[in-house]
């Protein structure tokens, strides 16, 4: 089966400009409470960054489905923020000078960009290791009906977003028929050999919780997930990782129209975890916009806050310019240093 429309059905508003994000981000607690004042509070010196491991590539924010929790603003309108050609031959020429360990695929949906396969190929010559972010429905359009054994056979890890191993949590979140969709991709990739413990085809599910609960992940819960998946579907996973809701674009302004962003981010300040400082993503990740300008993480690329306050592209960017650099801290952040922590790679603590 086909990817059906319906899994970009939620509704669209009208999406609030970065600056509007961090102003009601920074209303949202006094002054003694901001992200920054209480590490101090804390006697918590801020991090820096560390040796550059991970290689983040935001390809744009084209995508077949428009989720309510997008943290990107992701969906079919987007064709226009594609990463242009030149942009791609400096990622290409980046990993070579850079020499990170993962490169990462991120979106939107990454595999949207006509020059996908092409990243894919350069990574895999420079030795790294390969993440496709992936909605799973978008599999399953016929322009990539071959996708998924390309991604098999050069190893690429797929990290898959699910938010819960059942229908209607997950087409709450997502869309009509995107439950159905995904079950469907996840079988093809099983197929294929991913899910079944071989470290050359992982499969790792990416949940993120309903509402303004926290993400809180135990051994426990993969082994239930795996159990219902397979009870369910007749599917399986290599690994289950979490993320905590992030306070920005979409589901910022689903807080906002129902009056809960001072709630939310009192319940992160509140759920503040000190050992998730060490994890965080933003350390020894490089986030690089479709435009080629560079950022701590993706959520700070979102909110327009590039590296260092600088407009450095990764044109130029060394490991050495980026060792021990400041990074950009705003209430955002919270998101990710709440209860288990939060990155792209799952719990930080």
């Amino acid at each position: 089966m086909g990817a059906d429309s319906s899994c970009c059905t939620l509704t669209s508003t009208a999406a609030l400009a970065p600056h509007q994000q961090l102003d009601l981000l920074a209303q949202a607690l006094p002054a003694e409470q901001q992200f920054e004042a209480s590490l101090q509070q804390r006697q918590l010196s801020a991090p820096r960054r560390s040796t550059l491991r991970v290689l983040q590539l935001n390809l744009g924010k084209l995508c077949n489905m428009r989720c309510s929790h997008c943290h990107v603003d992701a969906g079919p309108h987007q064709g226009h923020t594609l990463m242009p050609d030149a942009v791609v031959d400096q990622c290409i020429a980046a990993m070579a000078r850079l020499q990170p360990a993962v490169v990462d695929l991120t979106g939107g949906a990454p595999e949207l960009h006509p020059r996908f396969k092409e990243l894919v190929l350069a990574a895999r010559a420079q030795g790294c290791h390969v993440i496709d972010r992936c909605n799973l429905t978008v599999l399953l359009l016929p322009a990539l009906r071959d996708l998924t054994g390309f991604l098999a056979e050069h190893e690429v890890e797929i990290v898959a977003s699910l938010p819960q191993p059942e229908a209607e949590s997950t087409d709450a979140q997502r869309g009509d028929g995107t439950w159905e969709a995904s079950i469907e991709a996840l079988k093809r990739l099983n197929q294929l050999g991913y899910g079944q413990g071989d470290p050359k085809r992982q499969l790792t599910l990416m949940s993120n919780p309903a509402g303004t609960r926290l993400q809180q992940l135990t051994p426990c819960d993969t082994a239930e997930w795996k159990r219902r998946l397979q009870e369910l579907a007749g599917v399986q996973f290599d690994q289950l990782i979490g993320l905590n809701n992030m306070p920005i674009a979409r589901f910022l302004e689903q807080l906002q129209r129902d009056g809960h962003v001072n709630c939310y981010l009192k319940l992160l300040h509140n759920a503040f975890n000190p050992e998730a400082l060490n994890g965080l993503m933003c350390r020894d990740t490089l986030s690089v916009a479709a435009d080629g300008q560079l950022f701590d993480c993706d959520f700070n690329q979102m909110l327009e806050l590039p590296l260092g306050g600088s407009s450095t592209t990764i044109e130029a960017i060394t490991r050495e310019q980026l060792e021990q650099r400041a990074i950009r801290w705003g209430n955002h952040c919270f998101g990710c240093t709440a209860g288990q922590g939060s990155s792209c790679a799952g719990a930080t603590a």
